[in-house]
């Protein structure tokens, strides 16, 4: 789920070739229910579900400025997408 509109995250998890849903929140109702809301901004947590619904990965926090972080989100979807290696696009 993220702030940003639908169409972004369709085209970024096109992209990517990302299996799975992702949700659109651009009036935060969501992040405020969860405490991620700060003000006018949104705190940056990503939570990768899996397939059964539990949460398989949490950052409070994440830093998009880091290759690092992505590097992990990507290992994370795609140990949570039960593959060895993100598709290829």
């Amino acid at each position: 789920m993220s702030v940003d509109a639908d169409t972004t995250l369709l085209n970024w998890s096109r992209e990517k070739n990302y299996p799975g849903a992702y949700a659109s929140d651009p009036n935060q109702e969501v992040l405020k229910l969860y405490g991620s809301a700060r003000g006018a901004a949104a705190a940056r947590n990503v939570f990768v579900i899996g397939p059964d619904g539990k949460i398989t990965y949490r950052v409070v926090g994440f830093n998009v400025l880091s290759s690092d972080a992505y590097t992990e989100l990507e290992k994370a979807v795609v140990a949570a997408a039960g593959v060895s290696s993100p598709p290829c696009g």
